[in-house]
């Protein structure tokens, strides 16, 4: 089950990496950075993703995925639902047709909510930080690395005392 996981955190970055064009398209996939998508009730859309902010989906739509922020279903979803970074709330009348996968987050889940597919929760603060900060080290030590050589070259150098 975790397999599977991961292969929906990689196609919800590379979604965020290929489609954006599609930044604001109200009926359409919907892309936002900071800024929180909600989906109305009368309202259709098509994939939803949120970087650094929340979704609420009621309404109907297609696949929603929040990085750093939470999600909220109390409508149709006809496709996966996947929080990474944040917890996701299955309301009375939400309705997932695929998988919900909630990693460093918790899940919610209304009795009423039908999911058609797995459920997965990854919980814990560890697994949050070797998501986020573990491919930063590299750029991290390179940093380090460099501070260090700067700092090393200001240093005086030693005069010799009794020498012509």
């Amino acid at each position: 089950m975790l397999h599977r996981a991961q292969w929906l955190l990689l196609a919800a970055l590379l979604f965020v990496i290929v489609t954006p064009r599609a930044l604001h398209a109200r009926d359409g996939d919907q892309v936002h950075f900071g800024k929180s998508i909600t989906v109305g009730e009368d309202e259709n859309a098509g994939d939803l993703v949120c970087v650094g902010c929340s979704i609420r989906v009621e309404g109907t739509c297609g696949d929603v995925v929040a990085i750093g922020g939470s999600i909220m279903v109390d409508g149709t979803v006809k496709g996966d639902v996947a929080a990474i970074g944040g917890g996701i709330l299955l309301g009375d009348n939400a309705s997932v047709s695929g998988d919900v996968v909630t990693v460093g987050g918790h899940l919610s889940r209304h009795p009423n909510a039908v999911v058609r597919g797995d459920v997965s929760e990854e919980s814990g603060a560890l697994l949050v930080y070797g998501i986020f900060l573990v491919p930063l080290l590299p750029l991290v030590l390179i940093v380090a690395l460099i501070v260090w050589l700067i700092r090393r070259d200001r240093r005086p150098m030693p005069t010799r005392v009794g020498q012509p």
